[in-house]
């Protein structure tokens, strides 16, 4: 899912434009499997699938693989629909300097949310 993240990102204006500001790595976490993406003024440019030795990151969005699958339904259902829903039912956690994600929270939930365009297909 993840890989497909600079075509989804790159190609929609509103998330550019909302990203703008934005320059950093960060670590997104499905079960075992980790991904460290790299943003640049907004644009996704690169998806790196782990396994890393030391990565660095900003911050870090860690949940189960089922979880995630959940959250990337075309419609998810209620308590996976969004990153601090997971958060909340202890399905996500989310470490590192939380500033950057707070500061940018519509981008980064638009980011991750970028995958429910596929419908669901991996």
């Amino acid at each position: 899912m993840l890989e497909s993240l600079p075509e989804l990102v790159n190609d929609d204006p509103v998330l550019l434009r909302r990203g703008r500001f934005l320059s950093t790595r960060f670590l997104v976490g499905i079960g075992e499997t980790e991904y460290l993406v790299d943003v640049r003024e907004g644009r996704i440019e690169r998806v790196a699938r782990g396994p890393f030795v030391m990565p660095s990151w900003c911050f870090a969005l860690r949940g189960g693989a089922d979880a995630w699958s959940q959250f990337w339904k075309k419609i998810p259902p209620p308590g996976y629909h969004d990153l601090f829903a997971l958060a909340k039912r202890g399905l996500l956690t989310i470490e590192g300097d939380l500033h950057p994600l707070m500061a940018n929270l519509f981008y980064i939930k638009g980011v991750l949310a970028a995958p429910r365009r596929l419908g669901g297909r991996s």
